[in-house]
């Protein structure tokens, strides 16, 4: 059948042409798609809003000659959570640049998807602080200053939820270089490695969201 349906998130989006868009989908059944969404930057589309990036949707799909094109789209997630925050898009869009770079197109891999889906619900649903709580670790303030404007326990929450944050996003990385055969989840002494090189060095490029996800740290 030419005709098929699955769900996916998508992970990167292109302009095509003058009314179309190219996405990449992370999908349940057949891993890392690529598919033609014909007509959605058209003010009428009815398709645009279930298929932006990081939403977790249901694909009508048909199989195209070089593409699969869209012809339904349900919207199931969109990780408002996570986009209405500036400290966790950074981190999100950092995970869907190392499932991008990393996993080969139209190749199952429903374990990656779960991961993806997985990670993306848990920082949705962790505790989010405003990204200028983070200033005031770096201002030079004192213990006791802070305390006086009742800034103190915000910092240090803000600090707290910032290296829990990224300890997702790290445990994502080992989790996914495990399931694409990079990396031997049973041996406890491979963690001491630094995970952003490694996915460097395999990608050959240096990761682009890395300075967005550096300034969360």
């Amino acid at each position: 059948m030419r005709s098929f349906r699955t769900e996916g998130i998508i992970i990167k989006r292109r302009d095509f042409g003058e009314a179309d868009r190219i996405i990449t989908v992370m999908t349940r059944d057949y891993g890392k798609l690529k598919i033609k969404a014909a007509g959605v930057r058209k003010i009428t589309s009815r398709r645009a809003a279930h298929i932006e990036l990081l939403n977790h949707t249901v694909l009508h799909l048909y199989k195209g000659n070089t593409l699969a094109i869209l012809t339904e789209a349900k919207m199931l997630d969109d990780f408002s959570q996570v986009k209405n925050h500036f400290d966790k898009i950074g981190l999100a869009y950092h995970i869907c640049e190392l499932i991008d770079g990393l996993c080969p197109e139209n190749q199952e891999s429903s374990k990656v998807f779960f991961l993806l889906l997985k990670t993306l619900t848990d920082l949705a649903q962790h505790e989010g602080v405003s990204s200028s709580y983070y200033t005031y670790d770096s201002a030079g303030i004192d213990d006791y200053t802070l305390g006086t404007f009742g800034l103190g326990d915000a910092s240090r929450r803000a600090s707290q939820v910032s290296n829990e944050q990224n300890g997702m996003v790290h445990e994502f990385e080992f989790s996914l270089l495990s399931e694409l055969g990079y990396w031997n989840k049973d041996d406890k002494f491979q963690r001491n490695f630094d995970s952003h090189e490694m996915i460097e060095d395999i990608l050959e490029r240096k990761l682009k969201s890395r300075s967005i996800f550096a300034k969360l740290q």
